[in-house]
């Protein structure tokens, strides 16, 4: 009976990786065309480990682990979904979370986004007042830094709604009222935009057989880490976890308590958790391993600003 599977799955500690440092012989960010800098410290994501499939005997183990947790099978794979389609999705969101990172960052070191009209619906209602090569910068006086925030401008109003949209086109400023219309169930001004972000060098993350969105933050701190002389870890080891967006806020993720237990394996000395997840790794610490709480990356840059020069970052 010990030996028959049953519908659960074990969460353990995953591998981290140092997102400054090398993994499988190759550096995990690459950069060419640039000069990086070396840092004395680590900036570690980390990961859960999954057992697919478990028997009854593993699963007891599991329960009275500390380092381990027990859920339900299809919390990790969703019923109708293979473990295939499961594993093809998390790869899909590793990229986006890579993407994002890689956007995110280079805004920070002085490279903007821009949202550049691709096309406009001839019978939309952006028809005739805009045009293919338009740059959008706001919506109603609040800017658009990246293509996302358009999106969410234009849909945070009902269909109906009159919207000031302002441009450049061939370096020239101006604005638009164009009325939103209801399209596929919602708002929307009948444009394709396209997010470019122009920078004299090539930036690849190259790392495999992790899936998922949550090393999203800690990707965008080695890029900046690597591009900029000052070295972000002050020489220590810093863990951390969370998804990261265009605009670079942080957001929660799953596993909390068996990442803080690989952070504290591999010899991290702070935390960097999503704000969202504070209770969770709270309920779930490890000893003299800091709980940092960070909402957005520039809350992430200061509190390991804080910890280079012995001031007091936000914990958990």
């Amino acid at each position: 009976m010990l030996a028959a599977p049953i519908p659960y799955v074990v969460l353990g500690p995953g591998p981290t990786v140092n997102t400054l440092g090398t993994e499988d012989g190759k550096e995990v960010i690459q950069v060419d065309g640039r000069e990086t800098s070396t840092s004395a410290g680590e900036l570690r994501l980390t990961t859960v480990g999954v057992q697919p499939s478990v028997k009854l005997r593993a699963a007891i183990q599991g329960w009275f682990s500390d380092d381990e947790a027990v859920v339900p099978r299809e919390l990790v794979y969703p019923p109708g979904e293979s473990r295939e389609e499961v594993e093809e999705r998390n790869a899909e969101d590793f990229e986006a979370s890579q993407s994002s990172a890689e956007t995110v960052a280079l805004r920070e070191l002085g490279f903007p986004v821009t949202v550049q009209v691709k096309t406009v619906a001839g019978d939309g209602p952006s028809a005739g007042l805009l045009r293919p090569g338009d740059l959008v910068t706001s919506v109603d006086g609040q800017p658009v830094p990246v293509a996302s925030r358009l999106t969410e401008l234009i849909q945070a109003e009902p269909a109906g709604t009159v919207l000031e949209i302002g441009y450049t086109r061939d370096g020239t400023p101006g604005t638009a009222r164009i009325t939103s219309q209801e399209r596929d169930g919602r708002p929307r001004i009948g444009i394709g935009i396209e997010q470019q972000q122009p920078h004299p060098f090539t930036l690849t993350i190259d790392l495999a057989d992790i899936g998922g969105p949550s090393a999203g933050l800690m990707f965008a701190l080695g890029i900046i880490d690597k591009l900029t002389p000052e070295d972000l870890t002050g020489g220590q080891i810093i863990a951390g976890t969370g998804t990261i967006d265009d605009v670079g806020r942080v957001g929660p993720i799953g596993g909390i308590p068996q990442k803080l237990v690989g952070a504290k394996e591999a010899g991290a000395t702070a935390f960097l958790v999503p704000a969202e997840n504070c209770a969770e790794a709270v309920r779930n610490p490890q000893p003299d391993l800091p709980l940092l709480k960070v909402a957005t990356l520039d809350e992430a840059l200061t509190a390991l600003e804080e910890l280079r020069t012995g001031g007091e970052p936000t914990r958990c």
